[in-house]
């Protein structure tokens, strides 16, 4: 898992049907990747819907928050209408779980995300991560803190 001072891995992954992002598309700016099991699952549910209601702190900072998982894009989808979810969910479908394992955030037995959380700086580099035990929301806290940390404690 990458830790605090590693370059991030970039990646481009699905978020929709013929729409895709890159990592190194999004230097300048902070970026947050949360990855997680399941779409559906009740604590993923929980987890995603905690960032919807805290989107706006996120967006003080100008970080770029994307949850992540081994679901396809049209179950993104519907999870995301399902919860109102306004962010993009990203697939990590194909190759299962590529993207998930160069974080160190794959769980091969199960064949799903584990629940870690990245903040990635305006350079590309892991400011901040954290594991999550699975069965665990993790909550925002530990996000906030980084990127007020990584801002020099001041949201614009």
């Amino acid at each position: 898992m990458p830790q605090s001072g590693d370059k991030a891995p970039d990646f481009t992954l699905p978020f929709g049907p013929g729409e895709t992002v890159s990592l190194s598309s999004l230097r300048g700016r902070p970026v947050v990747l949360a990855f997680y099991p399941a779409d559906f699952s009740p604590v993923c549910s929980d987890q995603m819907a905690l960032y919807q209601a805290v989107k706006s702190e996120f967006d003080r900072y100008d970080a770029q928050l994307f949850g992540i998982s081994v679901d396809g894009v049209w179950c993104h989808r519907a999870f995301a209408d399902s919860r109102n979810l306004r962010f993009p969910l990203l697939s990590d479908f194909e190759p299962k779980g590529e993207v998930s394992r160069a974080y160190g955030s794959y769980d091969a037995e199960l064949g799903e995300s584990l629940r870690n959380l990245f903040v990635i700086d305006a350079s590309g580099t892991v400011f901040w991560s954290f594991a999550s035990p699975n069965g665990v929301n993790p909550g925002a806290d530990g996000i906030l803190s980084a990127l007020e940390a990584m801002s020099g404690g001041d949201a614009s």
